[in-house]
């Protein structure tokens, strides 16, 4: 697929994906991403300049413009990753959620939908539409029940992940009503460099550094499961290479943590690589109020993507959070990022 439209190529999962692509195919990348607090061109990289990486600053909720930037780039395939993410935004006001999710989905499944009527025979044979959505949308699971698998039916339990299964319902639909060829994923945590300030990793390494607390839920005992972004990244090019239209497919990451874990085991990186004067930075750590409608944990059965598509994860948690740490210490330039975020959260901007 020589051009591909990537939306949210800004944003934390999506600038990773951008910067597969041009480091590692011939594909041109037109990269659209309105550039919210959640998307920075910094994370790009080298790609941010490649004479095969096209910026266009759109909103996915802007319909016109979508159908512009089919017309003028004529892409292969579309991976549609524009989204807002972030659970606790969504509690304190949805509304942006469902503007993004669901109705900037339904723009860019009937803006495709209406270039892809118009391709030739071949072209269109071969045209998707990739939507990467999350585990989230399928609720919670207790400690002994089974991952979730594709067949799961959606429950979700927070706005956020409410207008993730409404956008996934509607590229269902938009596949069985009018034949698009879509695809689904549904990841688990990601975990990386580049992440935006607000996620779980690097608010802590943020705040370790800055000799701040460390905030966790309740207890620390919900469960999450963890995969590096490259993975990630990796397996998205797998399913949009050899991916059966119509179908879902879960990407694993084979590291269920707690939350609490999780932290500590970044306080232990951070204690060998930049010990503080005194004590441990498991210090820090302070239990606050849980989160409404907390979900306990989270897995998913990642069985489909292997044995249909062959994909299988390369990192190691383990190894690459050390990694993760290492790399958000050596930029201080983005933990300030991570500051000011908190900050500005702090005074209720």
């Amino acid at each position: 697929m020589s051009t591909l439209l990537v939306t949210g190529g800004a944003g934390f999962v999506g600038s990773a994906l951008v910067r597969q692509l041009i480091d590692e195919t011939d594909s041109t990348v037109i990269n659209v991403d309105s550039l919210t607090y959640a998307g920075s061109l910094e994370s790009l990289a080298d790609a941010r300049h490649h004479p095969r990486h096209i910026f266009e600053r759109v909103d996915v909720c802007n319909r016109r413009e979508l159908d512009r930037l089919f017309r003028d780039h004529r892409p292969d395939a579309v991976v549609h990753l524009a989204a807002e993410t972030h659970v606790d935004r969504s509690i304190a006001e949805p509304s942006p959620f469902i503007g993004t999710n669901v109705i900037g989905t339904s723009n860019i499944l009937d803006a495709a939908r209406a270039y892809w009527n118009d391709l030739e025979s071949e072209a269109r044979q071969t045209f998707r539409v990739l939507h990467v959505s999350t585990d989230e949308v399928y609720g919670d699971l207790g400690p002994e029940d089974p991952p979730f698998n594709e067949d799961t039916a959606c429950a979700p339990n927070s706005p956020y992940a409410a207008s993730k299964a409404a956008a996934d319902h509607l590229v269902r639909a938009w596949h069985r009503t009018y034949g698009l060829p879509v695809l689904i994923t549904r990841s688990c945590n990601n975990y990386g460099p580049w992440q935006v300030a607000e996620k779980l990793i690097p608010l802590m390494i943020c705040n370790a550094v800055g000799g701040r607390p460390l905030p966790v839920y309740g207890t620390g005992g919900n469960i999450r499961e963890w995969i590096h972004v490259d993975d990630h990244s990796r397996a998205l090019r797998r399913v949009l290479e050899a991916g059966v239209p119509g179908r879902v497919y879960n990407i694993a990451g084979q590291a269920e943590l707690t939350n609490l874990e999780v932290v500590k085991a970044i306080c232990a990186i951070l204690d060998g690589i930049a010990p503080r004067a005194a004590g441990s930075y498991a210090e820090l750590v302070r239990f606050v109020s849980d989160r409404p409608g907390h979900d306990r944990r989270y897995a998913v059965d990642d069985g489909r993507i292997r044995s249909e598509l062959g994909w299988q994860r390369q990192e190691r948690f383990d190894e690459t959070l050390a990694k993760t740490v290492r790399w958000y210490v050596d930029h201080p330039e983005w933990l300030q990022r991570v500051v000011a975020f908190t900050i500005a959260r702090c005074a209720g901007e």
